[in-house]
């Protein structure tokens, strides 16, 4: 999906090419969080565009059907810690899941334009159940069927270490 987005924005930059995409995108960002509610985030700028020889190669995002071991490797090898994967999971407060983009289809969350801890009370607070015939495999909320979550959102509240984050900021908007 983020190609998508990138499409949406490249217009905007075009007419304002002077500053970096970099910092153009993390601009965006910052007004995309605010607008939804989320916290003021001051924004400094002087991000330098990356060559094409600098990027990482596509395929580090994790695979959403796997579990705690994964999301360990996956953002171990980037620095991420315990507390800060489960942190960036948090970003699923914002959004949904497209089928023609991931494969999975919904929002985790009531308000999917809203920044707040949602996605973790949300993830505590239901009963989840397997979707019948979601191909690939996704999780529902029992009582709408509405709302949704990854099973590696689910692997956050199984895995002891996560699960003590996962309950730290759901009681911690």
């Amino acid at each position: 999906g983020l190609d998508i987005a990138r499409s949406l924005l490249a217009p905007v930059h075009e007419k304002y090419s002077d500053i970096s995409c970099a910092d153009f995108w993390q601009f965006a960002a910052v007004v995309a969080i605010e607008t939804a509610g989320g916290p003021h985030i001051t924004f400094r700028s002087g991000r330098t565009d990356a060559t094409e020889d600098e990027c990482t190669p596509d395929g580090r995002l994790p695979d959403a059907t796997q579990g705690e071991d994964h999301l360990r490797a996956i953002f171990g090898r980037m620095g991420f810690d315990d507390t800060e994967i489960v942190c960036l999971s948090g970003a699923h407060t914002l959004g949904r899941c497209h089928p023609d983009r991931s494969g999975f289809d919904g929002p985790w969350t009531a308000d999917p334009l809203k920044f707040d801890n949602s996605f973790f009370t949300e993830l505590l607070g239901k009963t989840w159940q397997v979707k019948e015939g979601s191909e690939p495999s996704q999780f529902e909320d029992e009582e709408t069927k509405e709302l949704m979550m990854l099973p590696s959102d689910m692997a956050l509240t199984k895995d002891e270490q996560f699960r003590v984050d996962v309950e730290r900021y759901a009681n911690d908007e």
